[in-house]
């Protein structure tokens, strides 16, 4: 039980630069994972891409981050995404979700995103169903790639 205690509280908060290859198109973006501090039953970790929060309510819908846990083998947290239904280009689309589970391993830097799709203008597109991803994220200290 005591290395659990210990495994949980490794780190609060962890950086990584990663980057998306998709066919010919690359993204590099800034992660940044963030434990929940404090012992409040309403506290919750944090997820924040390139800056911005994703625990984000807006009049095309809401993503909340439900989960978040950091240890020293992986950082994962999972993420529920709810849109309103829309009409784009004329066609009309009913709402939608998206709920994804990313883990990543600290040893390699290899994260892995499960993305399950249900309705809206993304079904449709993408298609229904659970997709899998993978990426590179190399660990960041102080804005910079670090080598631990």
């Amino acid at each position: 039980m005591q290395w659990l205690q210990s495994s949980l509280a490794f780190a609060q908060s962890v950086a990584f630069s990663c980057t998306r290859v998709e066919r010919d198109f690359t993204e590099t973006y800034e992660l940044q994972v963030k434990a929940a501090s404090g012992n409040l039953p309403n506290q919750k970790g944090k997820v924040f891409l390139d800056g911005r929060d994703l625990d984000r309510v807006g009049a095309d819908g809401n993503q909340t981050i439900k989960n978040v846990l950091i240890t020293k083998e992986r950082i994962s947290y999972l993420s529920d995404t709810r849109f309103e239904a829309e009409v784009f280009d004329g066609v009309s689309y009913p709402s939608g979700s998206v709920t994804s589970m990313v883990i990543i391993d600290r040893a390699s830097g290899k994260l892995r995103k499960m993305d399950t799709v249900s309705g809206g203008i993304l079904a449709s597109s993408l298609g229904e169903g659970t997709k899998s991803y993978e990426e590179q994220c190399v660990p960041l200290k102080d804005g910079k790639p670090s080598i631990d």
